[in-house]
């Protein structure tokens, strides 16, 4: 890793920034992003994360330089304190001679890390005579999020997109396969609505290993979880525990990835370390329930698969309070759910679970529905051709045009920032075509 220091500004020329000041999964997801603008001739590409992820930012993505700031405030409750911490960074990347700057987050600290630059290399988020602005593309996608059950678009390629000509999306990370180290079992997401319960998780890590034939679990997450794990560890059956290895909190960044290399299987909530896994190829399990929605936030790459809660409020918002007591996670430990994990071919599709693997057409990753039924698949597919053709990689097939005209805006063509440098004719040509 590369980190900027003060009297060391990044070279003049044609380099790149890109702030990701959110958390570690979405680290892991700017990956398609940074991997495409390495890939532009004599590019040099620079990072801007929160401090506590310089480390794994490095190791991610080792041609990359980084810059670390105070962003999440951690162990820093004075925000006039972190502001003068981040002064020497903004300095050298205000001197910096960049060629494009990607701002992907609608926060505070991206807005005002904004003015360092020239509005006019800005991608994304930027402030800009004391206003809050935001590109067509990404103003599209908060309108995407008032139909989020058929409005999907893996956040992967939604920051990617912010480029042009993107890198293809299975250039990203590897084909998922089989290690031959056992499975992992992540504890817990951020948001405990989002996270199974002990006495599920072991039901699912039960059948996965009869299924699998595994011979060894590891348990991973941060020390906030190491009472969950002597919990999980009290609810196993003495043959599960007796393959069962304890990393709860006992990892770096360095540790998690030799951890997670070369399993079998990881089963996991939509968390950081499921994103990590996928960047190494390693197979996903990922059980999706409340907020989590697996077309926006789901393993980046093929050989994963998804198990998706798929009640009539999901996905739903995590701000507000559950007025059924998250009752989506009833059905992860349903018995037609546990025999197809176990290998048994006598089951139904689980009621309130849909699985899926992943898959890839022209716009990035999505998932098909191999058990259960997706009410919203034809919708969805009608979403992803309006938007395949917006940005010039047509996909087959028709789209409703009342679909169209409900995210499609003058504004979207109208304004110099397009959602791509085509022709205003071009795109009032698609437009019509959508719309006859």
């Amino acid at each position: 890793m590369q980190e900027t220091h003060p009297d060391q500004p990044p070279a003049p020329g044609r380099s790149h920034l890109v702030v990701q000041l959110a958390r570690f999964g979405d680290l892991v997801q700017t990956k398609r992003l940074l991997a495409t603008l390495a890939a532009r001739p004599g590019a040099e590409v620079h990072l801007a994360v929160d401090r506590s992820l310089a480390g794994l930012a490095g190791l991610l993505f080792p041609g990359v330089v980084v810059h670390g700031l105070s962003a999440h405030a951690q162990g820093q409750p004075d925000p006039a304190r972190a502001l003068e911490d981040n002064l020497p960074v903004f300095a050298a990347l205000r001197g910096a001679a960049f060629h494009e700057v990607y701002n992907l987050n609608y926060s505070g600290l991206n807005f005002a890390l904004s003015t360092l630059f020239d509005p006019a290399i800005v991608r994304g988020h930027r402030l800009e005579n004391g206003q809050r602005l935001s590109d067509p593309w990404a103003a599209m996608a908060l309108r995407w999020t008032r139909q989020r059950r058929f409005a999907g678009l893996n956040l992967v390629d939604y920051w990617a997109e912010l480029a042009a000509d993107p890198l293809p999306p299975g250039m990203v990370n590897p084909v998922a396969r089989r290690g031959g180290r056992g499975v992992g079992l992540v504890l817990a997401g951020r948001n405990a609505r989002r996270s199974l319960p002990p006495q599920t998780l072991v039901l699912l890590a039960g059948a996965v290993v009869q299924g699998t034939g595994a011979s060894r679990v590891v348990l991973l997450g941060s020390g906030a979880e190491r009472g969950a794990a002597k919990e999980l560890a009290a609810l196993m059956p003495r043959a599960l525990r007796s393959i069962t290895e304890d990393a709860v909190g006992a990892t770096d960044w360095r540790g998690l990835m030799d951890a997670l290399a070369g399993l079998d299987a990881l089963l996991t909530p939509d968390t950081g370390t499921m994103h990590l896994a996928a960047h190494l190829g390693v197979p996903v399990h990922g059980f999706f329930l409340s907020s989590a929605w697996c077309f926006e936030t789901g393993p980046y790459g093929l050989g994963h698969r998804v198990w998706q809660a798929d009640i009539g409020c999901a996905p739903c918002l995590e701000t507000e309070p559950c007025p059924i007591g998250t009752r989506c996670a009833q059905a992860f430990a349903g018995r037609d759910l546990l025999r197809h994990l176990a290998g048994n071919a006598a089951f139904e599709p689980p009621e309130g679970l849909t699985g899926y693997v992943s898959a890839f057409d022209p716009l990035g990753l999505t998932f098909r529905p191999v058990l259960g039924a997706d009410p919203e698949a034809d919708r969805r597919q009608q979403f992803r051709i309006l938007l395949a053709g917006m940005l010039g990689q047509p996909m087959t097939g028709t789209v409703d045009p009342e679909l169209a005209r409900e995210f499609l805006r003058e504004e979207d063509w109208m304004l110099p920032r397009a959602i791509k440098p085509h022709a205003t004719m071009e795109f009032l040509d698609f437009q019509e075509k959508v719309q006859a």
